[in-house]
C-alpha cells in the first residue's frame, strides 16, 4: 500500500493552513432597521458569488426539470399566481440591504410535495411547497413571512458561507485525494451540500428572522405574522423538530421572544406601507 511521506502531509497541512489564514472579512448586506449588520468571514477556498450564482441557476433548472417531469411544476395556477405576486411585493425592498439584488434574475414556482417547505437559492431562485400552503393552511402574511426569511438567507449569501466554513476541510481532503491520485470535488455537490445538507447555524436563522420580518412590513404584510407561522409550524410538528426550512433545531421561546421583539420593531414601517394602525 502506498505511504503518504511526513513531508508530504506537512506541505499539505501548510497549504490548508496558509489557504485559511488568508480568510476576508466582507458586509454583504447592510443593516436596515433591524441592524442585521454582522460582518462575514469568506474563506479564499470557497467558490466566489458569481460562480454560486452559476451553479444555483443550473440546479435550479434541473429541480425544476425533474418536476415537470412528474407533473409536479405549478399545477395549480391560482397557487402560483399568489405565491408570484407576493415575491413581487417582496423584491423590490430588497434594494434596503443591497444595491445588486433587485436586478436579480428572480424566479419563483410552486412545487407540488407533501414537504412543509421553501427555499431561496443563491441568486432570487425561490420554490414553495404546497405542503407549506396546504398544510398549514397560510395566510398571505405568514407566506410573506416564509418567503421574506428565505430570500433574507440568499441576500446574506449564508449557503456560500457555509461554503467556506466548510472549505477548508474538504481541501484538506482533496490535497490527500490528489496525493492519492483521485479527483477534487464538484462545485455543484458543494453547492448541494451548503444549500439542502449542511444546517444554517441559529446565527443565521436569527439573520433571516429579522431581515425577513422588515422585507414584510416594507412591503405590506403584517410582520407579526411571523409569531403565528411559528406557532404553527411548531403544532405542525408535534413539538419536536420544526421543518428543515425553519431550522434544524427545536422550536423555543427564545425564538419566539426574537420575533415578537423584532416585529414590533419593524411595525411602524408596516403601518407606513399600508396606513393602518
Amino acid at each position: 500500500m502506498f505511504k503518504l511521506s511526513k513531508r508530504r502531509l506537512a506541505w499539505a497541512g501548510f497549504l490548508v493552513a496558509l489557504l485559511i489564514t488568508g480568510c476576508q472579512t466582507v458586509q454583504t448586506t447592510r443593516g436596515g432597521v433591524v441592524g442585521v449588520d454582522r460582518k462575514q468571514t469568506m474563506s479564499p477556498l470557497a467558490p466566489s458569488a458569481a460562480q454560486i450564482d452559476a451553479t444555483a441557476r443550473q440546479q435550479y433548472a434541473q429541480i425544476l426539470a425533474q418536476a415537470n417531469k412528474k407533473s409536479a411544476l405549478n399545477r395549480d395556477p391560482k397557487q402560483v399566481e399568489r405565491v408570484r405576486a407576493i415575491a413581487q411585493r417582496l423584491t423590490p425592498h430588497t434594494a434596503v440591504f443591497r444595491d445588486d439584488a433587485p436586478r436579480w434574475q428572480w424566479e419563483v414556482n410552486v412545487l407540488s410535495s407533501d414537504q412543509v417547505n421553501a427555499w431561496c437559492m443563491p441568486g432570487g431562485k425561490i420554490a414553495v411547497y404546497t405542503g407549506l400552503i396546504e398544510k398549514l393552511k397560510i395566510t398571505d402574511d405568514e407566506l410573506a413571512a416564509v418567503m421574506g426569511h428565505e430570500i433574507a438567507h440568499a441576500l446574506r449569501e449564508h449557503a456560500r458561507e457555509r461554503m467556506a466554513r466548510a472549505a477548508p476541510v474538504q481541501l484538506g481532503a482533496a490535497v490527500l485525494g490528489a496525493l492519492y491520485g483521485q479527483g477534487a470535488a464538484d462545485l455543484g455537490g458543494m453547492f448541494g451540500q451548503a444549500m439542502f445538507v449542511l444546517p444554517n447555524s441559529r446565527e443565521n436563522e436569527q439573520e433571516s428572522d429579522r431581515i425577513g420580518v422588515e422585507l414584510a412590513a416594507r412591503a405590506g404584510y403584517d410582520p407579526r405574522a411571523a409569531i403565528t407561522l411559528w406557532q404553527k409550524m411548531g403544532a405542525a410538528s408535534g413539538g419536536g423538530a420544526p421543518p428543515q426550512w425553519l431550522s434544524t433545531h427545536p422550536s423555543n421561546d427564545s425564538r419566539i421572544r426574537d420575533l415578537q421583539e423584532y416585529s414590533a420593531r419593524v411595525l411602524p414601517l408596516y403601518q407606513q406601507a399600508t396606513g393602518k394602525k
